[in-house]
């Protein structure tokens, strides 16, 4: 041994662990694919139906797996139907505006505080990931402090801060206005802050089903869950096709033509087939007709499942000329869907005025054309998810111009329970506001307009 002091070691050469990069931050591609898509919907006007198609949705989308995909589609949906709180709750907490041009940087504010104030997420969770996408683009790179700072401040004092502003804009807000009045115009951009329902149709026993199901039981039939607790084909009844998703509104159209077993109904504009389905398991000997294969497609499957059947035709209804006239047609005409508004919160931010104006005229073409569809004596039943009187009741009103056909007005017997849907002029018109419930998330059903023609024989 040499010397008395304490035998030396060779040091060891720790290797240092890098930060893990933005990339594999858990949560991170979620968080960024949310706020790209949100500023499609925003600044490009694109369908988020469409940008989260589990089949041909966005790229960024299809790229996550189950989880993550549903994380974006409640982080968008939060997003979208708060947004003029949110927008409201950040300016409150900036100094000055945001930059004309800082649209990326809005975008991401608006993701996070989503999260931070409607959804079961760790707040820090939020703001740390809203940081570091801001450092991973470099647009937002420079305002990455704010970004923290605002965040910050937000989550501590959400309790606190007023909330001022519709969740609509502007235009959206005057036309409910101007259709429903002050009041029921606030019950309706109330209510469509609120998450839907699960609404369901079900082939007999509505009553056993809601049992089953933990739903209450509407007076039409339909079968309301107020949220869905498990993947929704897991549920009782789905694959042995008892009943199958569709809002209560939506379900009342096809009730308007009274006992049609055997008679041969078509349904216009059918896909996805909600009301096909109706119409087929009520006995009628229904043809299917949609310009799109792939909804048709969509359509014969939910047939498949349902066990029900009905002839499908891929037709554009300006060319399409059937071999004998139908006792009956249902036309559900393209719209401006601002009656779903609860269901698609992106249809304020997507749709304007003048595509009101466009489709209000195809809707007049469209039910025109149906009258040469339809036998002498024939009925037709014309609706459309919308909440404009352009899109619904101005286009009955024109229909009637036209000789061959008289109106058919809705009685309010037809419907026990919900007989304040039908119009003095016998129409049927509902809106989200419609069948309050004690708990919120059972109350409300879409938008509906639905009149009722009948073919005069000459």
């Amino acid at each position: 041994m040499t010397g008395g002091g304490a035998a030396s070691h060779p040091k060891k050469h720790v290797k240092r662990q890098n930060p893990p990069k933005a990339a594999d931050r858990p949560g991170l591609a979620a968080r960024q694919c949310a706020a790209r898509l949100l500023g499609a919907v925003i600044e490009k006007k694109t369908s988020l139906d469409g940008l989260t198609d589990n089949q041909h949705g966005h790229p960024h989308y299809m790229a996550l797996d189950d989880r993550d995909r549903s994380l974006v589609r409640a982080i968008l949906g939060a997003a979208l139907r708060n947004r003029g709180t949110i927008d409201a709750l950040l300016m409150q907490l900036l100094d000055r505006p945001l930059p004309e041009n800082a649209v990326a940087l809005k975008t991401l504010l608006h993701i996070a505080a989503a999260q931070i104030l409607y959804l079961d997420i760790p707040d820090h969770s939020a703001v740390d990931l809203a940081v570091t996408a801001a450092n991973d683009d470099p647009r937002n790179r420079r305002y990455a402090g704010l970004v923290n700072a605002i965040l910050r401040r937000l989550s501590r004092d959400k309790d606190t801060l007023s909330t001022p502003a519709p969740n609509a804009p502007a235009w959206f807000a005057q036309s409910l206005v101007k259709a429903y009045g002050t009041e029921k115009a606030a019950a309706i951009l109330a209510i469509q802050a609120v998450e839907p329902s699960l609404d369901l149709t079900v082939k007999s026993d509505p009553q056993g089903w809601a049992e089953r199901l933990g739903g209450i039981v509407m007076p039409n039939g339909t079968v309301r869950l107020a949220k869905l607790e498990t993947a929704l084909p897991e549920l009782p009844g789905f694959a042995d096709g008892e009943w199958w998703v569709q809002d209560a509104a939506a379900s009342l159209p096809a009730r308007l033509f009274g006992d049609i077993s055997g008679k041969r109904v078509a349904d216009l504009c059918a896909a996805p087939g909600g009301k096909t389905a109706q119409l087929a398991l009520a006995g009628a000997d229904v043809t299917a007709i949609d310009i799109s294969a792939s909804r048709l497609a969509r359509l014969r499957g939910n047939l498949e499942r349902l066990k029900l059947q009905a002839q499908t035709v891929e037709a554009n209804l300006a060319q399409y000329q059937p071999e004998e006239k139908f006792d009956a047609v249902l036309l559900d005409a393209p719209c401006s869907s601002t009656g779903t508004v609860r269901r698609h919160p992106d249809v304020p931010w997507t749709k304007s005025p003048d595509d009101i104006a466009k489709l209000a005229t195809l809707q007049a073409q469209l039910l025109a054309r149906t009258v040469e569809l339809v036998k002498p004596g024939g009925i037709i039943v014309f609706s459309n998810c919308s909440l404009d009187p352009s899109e619904g009741e101005a286009v009955a009103r024109q229909a009637l111009d036209n000789p061959l056909l008289e109106a058919y007005p809705i009685s309010q017997e037809e419907f026990p329970g919900l007989a304040g849907l039908v119009t003095p002029e016998g129409y049927l018109r509902s809106t989200p506001a419609d069948f309050p419930n004690a708990d919120i998330r059972l109350s409300g059903m879409d938008g509906f307009f639905a009149a009722r023609f009948r073919r005069i024989a000459l």
